[in-house]
């Protein structure tokens, strides 16, 4: 019987996991420079991870300003399939340990799953209690997430490659990143590895398993039974007000053991009818609204994408892809009039395409 990692560094398996990291990318050079050289790519990846050798190479960073600033951090290719064979090996194993509401990098947990269900908890009335963590990735203290891949991960040599990949991601957000103390800290403190780029699936898939202890926390210590979240954006309901104040102190004190901070001020209790922004809606019980600025965001980059399409910089394929995907996210919340506005024609028509 083969072990974990000798599953994870079969040539089957990486040429699965290179079908996975290819999706949707067919275009990029890096992909196709790899395609060409399959086999041969592959075999070099056993060799070097039976081998010990792997080492992943730099990455590739830029800013993307859509709704904030963030710094992307993209791996070459050939690591992006080592991502992908490392988490489809060790994904059954944490699946099992999330909680049901944990929503992002899971499959059937999308972003509308998750408004749904936020929507489903809205209806049973009260008020929420909506939370985010500041500077969530370039927080993520690397002893910590070790621990807790060392918890459910058996094979050492699973783990070898999961600190090999972690390290790679050390001091890539330390620009992102201020300094925050926390009890029993010392000087040596500042200088403890942290940081998960934003772009690689291990980075989504380890932030589930980063918070994770704190999903249990708030369902098992505080029951709650109405509370979901999506990445660092979390939410609890109740019918009583002051519980949940009681409970956004007790989550604040539970963070210091994950070496993180809530955005205190912008975690509000509020009553359920004033409505929930999250996720780019604001949530009501029996409707939900695009927030504001999604649409102007989506209706700048598509005036640009349009005169591009006059200047014969983009083709019409790609014009219609843009509207059509960002149709169909807007077509989760009671948006037919602003669709129409922007986009200046039938939305239905337009999905029927």
């Amino acid at each position: 019987m083969q072990t974990l990692f000798e599953t994870l560094s079969s040539f089957r398996h990486l040429h699965m996991s290179f079908r996975a990291a290819r999706k949707g990318k067919r275009a990029q050079s890096s992909v196709a420079a790899f395609e060409r050289n399959l086999e041969e790519e592959l075999l070099r990846l056993e060799d070097e991870l039976r081998a010990k050798t792997y080492r992943p190479g730099p990455y590739r960073s830029f800013y993307r300003t859509e709704a904030k600033r963030r710094l992307i951090s993209a791996a070459p290719f050939r690591d992006r399939v080592v991502h992908h064979a490392l988490i489809a090996i060790i994904e059954p194993l944490f699946e099992r340990r999330f909680i049901f509401d944990s929503y992002a990098n899971r499959k059937g947990k999308g972003t509308h799953r998750a408004l749904d269900r936020c929507t489903h908890f809205l209806r049973a009335g009260g008020y929420s209690l909506q939370c985010d963590i500041r500077q969530f990735f370039p927080s993520i203290d690397h002893a910590i997430l070790m621990r807790e891949l060392n918890r459910v991960i058996s094979d050492q040599e699973v783990i070898s490659l999961c600190e090999r990949i972690l390290e790679t991601g050390q001091g890539v957000l330390d620009e992102m990143y201020e300094m925050r103390w926390f009890p029993g800290d010392n000087l040596l403190s500042a200088a403890r590895p942290r940081g998960l780029p934003l772009g690689n699936l291990t980075s989504q898939f380890w932030a589930n398993v980063y918070l994770n202890p704190l999903d249990h926390f708030i369902k098992r210590s505080l029951k709650c039974t109405r509370y979901l979240r999506y990445v660092d954006d979390f939410v609890l309901f109740s019918e009583d007000k002051a519980q949940l104040h009681q409970w956004k102190s007790e989550i604040i004190l539970f963070l210091d053991n994950l070496r993180l901070t809530l955005h205190e001020t912008a975690a509000p209790v509020r009553p359920v009818p004033e409505g929930l922004p999250f996720l780019g809606f604001i949530l009501y019980p029996n409707y939900r609204r695009l927030k504001p600025r999604t649409g102007h965001a989506f209706r700048r980059r598509f005036g640009t994408l349009i005169r591009q399409y006059q200047c014969g910089q983009v083709d019409l394929p790609r014009l219609t892809a843009s509207a059509q995907g960002w149709a169909a996210h807007a077509n989760h919340g009671d948006t037919y009039g602003l669709r129409r506005l922007i986009l200046g024609v039938n939305p239905i028509r337009l999905m029927e395409r």
